[in-house]
């Protein structure tokens, strides 16, 4: 039986896809249901059909889950940011270690035994930072939200669960200060009004916060008694910036930002290394959770104090330089010159001396490197979502580390990396998920691979 639209079935929710859908089939047919669980019996309503399989909705749910519970927040499923409000979260770190597993099989080839997912310290107002797009509601007041899910349709959030309650303050009473002064709200398909985004950046080891208002401009008239009054009403707040973002795009910030009041830099402290980040800096949003997968990943390495390592896509030089007391020698590679900046900077505040980090793309410079005959003892590897292009992991190779560890937000290009340098001389130690994006589809892993001694095979003639 072919399956059509608006087709009402009876449906098993089997296992949970890593997209954070509900799987369960229907006459051999997958069917995607979004907001399920494992072991769910509903009615579900189909709204897509494509040649192999379907998407549909829950239309009425008989038998909930053993794994179901209540969402604690009252816009779960119409907000674009949480997957799993809905199941509890020992089912999610089950459902992030299975997707795990399932990417190392499906697209490496690789069975080895996949680590239980490590929990998050804090599974709740675990961020460090919120981007809220801002809109006028039907009074014409300022209001804050999120985008719903695959369209820029803003449902309003006054008290989003991920954030620390005070960011969720400031932003209300930011928008109350907004409105109060007559600061209109941006709107996408004209192209007017002035107050795109409120982002927010939050520095757990301090409290302090940064608050960036993101601008179709470069001033307002009520710019100072907008800082005063924000400033007064929370001691927390350490700057108030203006970044500027007068393009007709869909990218939340601007390349310029104009300092309101306070330095503009937001100083914080990471794994042991101190950071000072402005609104364009890359910082792993889940602070207490990075504390623990970079400790992990300095577990794998297997430092003794002796070592030259590697930190390929190194960033501000954060995971390495968390490393840098455990290493003789500490090389670290970026391709964006603000972050080797910031790397640098954060070096010298640490007294950190024999630490070396080159602006370059990782491909290039682990092929000069390794031509000019480093050999590192350890790798760490931390590439984007695309993971690693071959052309780096032959010049990793060619440098023969006794270790790699390779730190991945994508299961997928993990997979297939390690795949390639198990079929080169290296074998698969550990693969640890860590969850860093509670409620959230979103896992890292951490995978340790050893360099393969060769064999030396003697015959012994007569």
């Amino acid at each position: 039986m072919n399956l059509k639209k608006n087709q009402i079935i009876s449906l098993h929710i089997d296992s949970l896809s890593s997209d954070g859908n509900g799987v369960g089939r229907f006459e051999g047919q997958a069917v995607f249901v979004p907001f399920s669980a494992p072991g769910d019996e509903a009615e579900v309503r189909i709204v897509k059909v494509c040649k192999t399989y379907a998407f549909g909705i829950i239309h009425q749910l008989h038998t909930p889950a053993p794994g179901r519970t209540v969402p604690g927040c009252p816009i779960f499923g119409r907000c674009g940011g949480c997957d799993f409000q809905h199941i509890t979260y020992e089912n999610e770190l089950a459902a992030k270690t299975q997707f795990v597993a399932d990417a190392m099989r499906r697209l490496g080839g690789i069975t080895h035994l996949v680590e239980p997912c490590l929990l998050s310290p804090s599974p709740e107002r675990y961020r460090n930072k919120v981007q809220y797009p801002l809109y006028e509601d039907e009074t014409g007041a300022v209001r804050a939200g999120f985008y719903a899910g695959r369209s820029h349709r803003v449902i309003p959030c006054d008290d989003c669960l991920l954030q620390p309650s005070l960011l969720n303050d400031i932003t209300r009473f930011a928008c109350s200060l907004l409105t109060q002064f007559g600061v209109r709200a941006y709107d996408e398909r004209t192209g007017t009004g002035f107050a795109r985004h409120l982002y927010l950046r939050h520095a757990v080891t301090t409290g302090k916060v940064l608050v960036c208002l993101v601008a179709n401009g470069r001033t307002f008239p009520q710019c100072e008694e907008f800082c005063r009054a924000l400033t007064s009403a929370f001691a927390e707040i350490d700057s108030v910036v203006l970044n500027i973002n007068e393009k007709n795009t869909n990218v939340v910030l601007g390349s310029e930002c104009i300092t309101l009041w306070g330095s503009g830099v937001l100083r914080d402290e990471m794994a042991g290394v101190p950071v000072a980040l402005n609104p364009l800096s890359f910082y792993q949003v889940n602070t207490q959770g990075a504390n623990l997968l970079y400790a992990k990943a300095a577990e794998f390495a297997q430092l003794t104090g002796s070592e030259t390592l590697l930190d390929l896509y190194c960033g501000a030089g954060t995971i390495g330089l968390s490393m840098a007391h455990q290493c003789e020698r500490l090389i670290g590679v970026e391709i964006v010159p603000e972050a080797i900046e910031d790397a640098r900077r954060n070096a010298h505040r640490m007294g950190v001396h024999h630490a070396e980090f080159h602006c370059a793309d990782a491909q290039k410079a682990a092929a000069m490197l390794a031509q000019e005959g480093l050999r590192p003892d350890v790798v760490i590897v931390d590439p984007p979502r695309k993971g690693c292009d071959n052309a780096t992991l032959r010049a990793v190779l060619a440098m023969k580390p006794q270790r790699i560890v390779m730190i991945s937000c994508n299961a997928a290009t993990a997979a297939r990396d390690a795949a390639f340098l198990t079929e080169n001389h290296y074998e698969i130690n550990i693969i640890q998920p860590v969850d860093l994006f509670p409620k959230t589809k979103h896992v890292e892993c951490i995978v340790l691979l050893s360099r393969v001694q060769k064999q030396i095979s003697i015959n012994f003639k007569k």
